[in-house]
């Protein structure tokens, strides 16, 4: 006794573009952006966005000393006091670590460095140097060395 195929299911008898399709990934425009952080929530959310950032931010501390750089690491804590984000300088190759309760604004100053770098943008300028230089391209990296 054998049952029904995989193929032979009811779910796969439907057109292919009528089958459900996941979403992409809808990337936020983050470049410019100031948020407010009027509540503890909204710090810590912006906190999380500008560590997925690609690009510098700018953190102004309660002292008015700003700190401009890229986050690498943070730790989300108990409370603000407990949580920290760490930040490598635009000036300067130190390590600095802020504490969420130094934080008196956050902005989105420097470029996002991966926008616009998707899959598609790829394969469109592969496809355009190939045509420009009518040369056999290869989908194999560049060699590194020289």
């Amino acid at each position: 006794m054998t049952g029904p195929r995989h193929a032979d299911r009811p779910e796969h008898t439907a057109h292919p573009d009528q089958l459900e399709v996941a979403p992409g990934t809808d990337h936020e425009t983050l470049q410019g952006w100031v948020p407010e952080l009027a509540a503890e929530e909204e710090l810590r959310e912006a906190l999380e966005k500008a560590f997925d950032y690609r690009g510098d931010v700018t953190i102004t501390r309660k002292d008015g000393t700003k700190l401009e750089g890229y986050i690498f690491d943070r730790v989300a804590g108990a409370t603000l006091g407990t949580s920290f984000a760490r930040i490598l300088p635009k000036d300067s190759n130190q390590r600095v670590k802020v504490t969420y309760s130094e934080i008196a604004a956050l902005a989105f100053t420097g470029r996002d460095t991966a926008a616009g770098k998707s899959w598609e943008a790829w394969v469109r300028k592969y496809w355009e140097k190939k045509e420009k230089s009518g040369e056999t391209l290869s989908l194999e990296p560049e060699s590194l060395e020289e």
